[in-house]
């Protein structure tokens, strides 16, 4: 097994071992509603409801988000910090892939799935 093929099998089980992943970012919001009268109308002192936690992040192209629970935010930050884990191990192997192909050309190797 050449160095490039050395390299290419620890990205790979890298990128198996690193569980449950998840793109995008949290922010908090507040809310005003429509009832009358409401603690967040006040003219002079209004209470936004909230917060509310929300994952927003952009998937094959198309913006996506939705609420999360405050006590979910650590396991959430927990799976984005995965996925910049993932994103990068794939540039990784990605170059490893490059480099195998500039050292042996296009002939199968061992990292070759049919």
């Amino acid at each position: 097994m050449t160095k490039e093929e050395k390299i290419i099998e620890r990205l790979k089980k890298r990128i198996l071992n690193l569980g449950s992943i998840l793109p995008g970012s949290i922010s908090k919001q507040y809310n005003v509603c429509g009832k009358a009268g409401c603690k967040c109308k006040d003219e002079k002192d209004p209470v936004k409801h909230g917060p509310y936690y929300q994952l927003s992040f952009t998937l094959a192209g198309k913006s996506s988000s939705f609420f999360i629970k405050h006590k979910d935010i650590p396991e959430v930050r927990r799976r984005i910090k995965e996925f910049k884990v993932f994103k990068q191990l794939t540039v990784e192997l990605t170059q490893a892939y490059v480099a195998l192909v500039r050292k042996n050309g296009f002939e199968r190797s061992e990292n070759d799935k049919v």
